[in-house]
């Protein structure tokens, strides 16, 4: 069983978190020195680390960082003004990047119309919400 003391304040955050990225890079480099890549990203102000395999490549850490947006366009539906804007751009650029090395179809690019189009709907119902304020 393992006990965690809860830090007192944000500062005391702040410093484990620091301290574990620091941990965390040390273990790193020890599999870096085994001949083991290893690609750590982190955003200390935001609490976010991010671990790549030597297998990961630029497309599939966009794929990954899509999936993120779209859980957040998912967790906001219909609570924020903006989360239509973000779906659709979302569903966009999941079907940019599951044909990246490939030829779109005709499909496809229909259903790239299609969100388009409900971006552009999207966005004329933003700026009506701002022409009423």
């Amino acid at each position: 069983m393992y006990a965690c003391r809860t830090p007192e304040t944000i500062l005391d955050m702040a410093e484990d978190f620091a301290k574990f990225c620091n941990a965390l890079s040390d273990l790193i480099r020890s599999f870096e020195q085994k001949n083991v890549l290893i690609k750590m990203v982190q955003d200390i102000d935001s609490d976010v680390i991010k671990i790549y395999g030597e297998k990961s490549d630029t497309l599939a850490r966009a794929k990954t960082g899509l999936e993120e947006v779209a859980e957040l366009a998912y967790d906001t539906a219909e609570h924020h003004s903006y989360w239509n804007l973000l779906y659709n751009s979302s569903q966009i650029l999941k079907v940019v990047l599951d044909k990246w090395n490939d030829t779109l179809t005709e499909e496809e690019l229909g259903e790239i119309k299609w969100y388009a189009d409900k971006i552009k709907n999207s966005l004329e119902n933003v700026s009506n919400d701002h022409n009423h304020e």
